[in-house]
């Protein structure tokens, strides 16, 4: 479904509307939906999909994927929580997985983000410049 211009710049202010200080207030954003779902205005449903669509985006960035090799202990699991929040924000998901393909080292993705600086990636590299 093709949302129009007002629809989508309906939702990017009921989005802005909902936010303050970089973080999402979800008891703000269910009653927009509610009200607007209950109201029914002009093309309320793209506005509905046009807001899903920036919720979705915002929740991907905040959105932390740690792999490694093997389990890490707990001084390292708090060294990179701590790292990656005051790089990017405090309201982070963090989501911890062991890989065994990594070999070692670890991959972060940080919504768009990815650091690698696994042995595998590492052999890759080495592996395209010969």
């Amino acid at each position: 479904m093709k949302v129009s211009k007002v629809a989508q710049s309906t939702a990017r202010r009921i989005f802005r509307l909902c936010s303050k200080g970089g973080q999402l207030n979800e008891k703000h954003l269910k009653t927009a939906i509610k009200k607007l779902a209950a109201d029914k205005p002009r093309d309320y449903r793209g506005t509905l999909q046009a807001l899903r669509r920036l919720v979705r985006a915002e929740m991907a960035e905040k959105q932390v994927t740690v792999e490694s090799a093997v389990d890490i202990n707990k001084a390292t699991y708090s060294k990179v929580k701590k790292s990656l929040c005051s790089q990017y924000s405090d309201d982070l998901n963090f989501d911890f997985k062991v890989n065994p393909e990594l070999l070692g080292g670890m991959r972060i993705r940080v919504g768009n983000d990815l650091f690698d600086g696994s042995v595998k990636a590492r052999l890759e590299r080495l592996q395209e410049s010969l």
